[in-house]
Parts: structure tokens; C-alpha cells; sequence
């Protein structure tokens, strides 16, 4: 089986606080750092013995993972099993990043998203240089915030000129075309997040290649509809995997609307799905701007 799987556990941690964030420098008790440690275990014995499955796997904690050992640990150790082909983890990069030189780089990959005001800028950029000199797959993000358009504009000028660099419309955030536009130069992909893509009724690759686990092991298709299939340490979830339509009006974050067959991110971000880095032809030149990434400006609601 070839599988792709979105693990969430009970961390609900953040060394940040970002506004914008309900996670904001929310502490995890002792108890409740215990109980993330040990379902993160759980989760990762589980797909070192899937050999015959063919795994993809990215973590998305509410919090930050990459500061707690267990999460770096679990990481590096995935990376080298044959039958794990990616293994990447949503961070805010402010952990260390020596931990890597026990990573496969042909496996591992970070979805690194830069908050201004959180950490020094050159602190940030140095880091990201290290993950580049060590032959890591990674892309750099930003929130679409009008105050953070000059940090963005430097990032993409610093940044290795390989290293995609993407931006997330802010949420409440109504866009006019000219701040779009703004935002798109930077981010060419930038509409596809400007904009909630309507999703109800259409195919969907969650519930059948693509599942999110909890830190329980209850399966659901995808972190936003909550009916359970199953579970995954007793098996009950592979007897529902089959395609299906989305149950609900619209999905408006790329973890969701990338796996919607109606929209073409599959080809996109061919072989970088997980760590939102999209595929570079010959001709198109560098991830961070082929104006043949552009997408077509979708005929839905704009985000109010």
C-alpha cells in the first residue's frame, strides 16, 4: 500500500507567540509532554514495521515538535528505513539543526515557517543556510501580514535562490487585487491560499492514499472532517480507505486543499507534497518563481 499520513499528537506546546496563533506560548504540562512522547513512539514503531507499505509521512503539532528530543529522534530514525519515502514536520525552525547530520537528506524534509518578531531575522537566515549546506529539503513561509511584506522581500533576496519560498494568506485577511499582486510576486502560488477552494462533493485523495492520525491512532481522512474511520494499531481504518468526495462547503488550508483532485498541486508540488516545495523542470528555472507555477485565478469567495 502506498499511504501518506498527516500525525498530529496531544503536543500543544509553543516557544512562540505569535499573535495569530491560539498556540501561542502554551505550556504542556509534565504529564502531558509524557503522554505526546509516548504516542509519538507508538506512531513511529508503527511505521518502522509497515515495510510492505510504502510511507509518506509528515507531522503537523499544534505546537513546536522540533524543540522536544523525541520529535527529532523520531524524524531521524524514519528518514533511513527503506520503505518510508518521505518523512517532513511543520517547525518554526527555532531548534538546533546539528540533530540533521543523523537524518537521511534523500528522506527528510522541513516545512519551516518564519515568524518576524519571534527571533532575530539573522539567526533565522543562518539557519536556514545550514539546512541548505547540509543537502536538507526544505521550503521557508511567512504569513501574508501587511507588516511582515519587508521581512518577506528580504527573506526571498537572502534565501538560497533553490529555496521556495511560499506565503499563507492571513486568516480574516481581505486582499485587494494590488496587495495580492504584492504577495504573488513573491509567491506565484500565493492564489491558491488567497482564496478557500469550494470543495464540497468533489474528489478528494483524503480517505483513500492520504489519512491524519491522532496521537490515539484514530484515523480520519484529513484533520478537518472529524468522522473517524478507524484505527490504525488495530487496522480498522484499511477496510475504509476508498475514494471519496469532501463532505464539506470549503477547504482553506493548503494540508487539505493539496490533496483535492480537482486542483492541479499534485503535479505542482510533484515529488514535494509534504514540505510544500514544488517540482522545478529543466526550463522553469528556481521553486521561487516560474511564472508557469501561476495558478488561475479561482471563482470562489475571497477570505473575509
Amino acid at each position: 500500500m502506498d499511504l501518506t499520513l498527516l500525525y498530529r499528537g496531544p503536543l500543544a506546546s509553543c516557544d512562540y507567540d505569535c499573535p495569530y496563533c491560539p498556540f501561542a506560548k502554551r505550556r504542556d504540562t509534565g504529564a502531558q509532554l509524557r503522554a505526546d512522547r509516548a504516542a509519538l513512539r507508538r506512531f513511529a514503531a508503527w511505521a518502522a514495521d509497515r515495510t510492505e507499505d510504502s510511507l509518506s509521512l509528515l507531522f503537523t503539532p499544534w505546537g513546536e515538535g522540533l524543540v522536544r528530543s523525541w520529535y527529532r529522534r523520531a524524524l531521524a530514525d524514519l528518514s533511513r528505513l527503506p520503505h518510508i519515502r518521505r518523512v517532513a514536520i511543520q517547525t518554526n525552525l527555532s531548534c538546533r539543526t546539528d540533530w540533521l547530520a543523523e537524518a537521511d537528506p534523500e528522506t527528510i524534509a522541513l516545512w519551516c515557517t518564519y515568524h518576524p518578531g519571534q527571533t532575530p531575522y539573522d539567526r533565522f537566515l543562518t539557519k536556514c543556510r545550514d539546512l541548505a549546506a547540509r543537502g536538507i529539503r526544505f521550503s521557508v513561509g511567512i504569513v501574508g501580514l501587511p507588516q511582515h511584506l519587508e521581512a518577506a522581500r528580504r527573506l526571498r533576496a537572502d534565501l538560497p535562490e533553490h529555496v521556495y519560498l511560499w506565503v499563507n494568506a492571513a486568516e480574516g485577511h481581505c486582499y485587494t487585487d494590488a496587495e495580492a499582486d504584492l504577495w504573488t510576486a513573491l509567491d506565484p502560488l500565493f492564489p491558491y491560499s488567497r482564496h478557500p477552494h469550494t470543495s464540497a462533493g468533489l474528489p478528494c485523495r483524503t480517505g483513500d492514499s492520504v489519512i491524519s492520525v491522532d496521537g490515539d491512532g484514530t484515523v480520519r481522512r484529513c484533520h478537518f472532517v472529524p468522522t473517524p474511520l478507524g484505527n490504525l494499531y488495530d487496522g480498522s481504518y484499511r477496510a475504509a480507505l476508498r475514494p471519496r468526495a469532501c463532505p464539506l462547503a470549503v477547504c482553506d488550508c493548503h494540508i487539505g486543499y493539496v490533496h483535492l483532485e480537482t486542483l492541479p498541486l499534485y503535479d505542482v508540488f510533484a515529488g514535494g507534497v509534504l514540505e510544500r516545495i514544488p517540482a522545478r523542470g529543466p526550463e522553469s528555472g528556481p521553486a521561487s518563481g516560474p511564472s508557469a507555477m501561476r495558478p488561475p485565478t479561482p471563482a470562489v469567495p475571497q477570505r473575509t
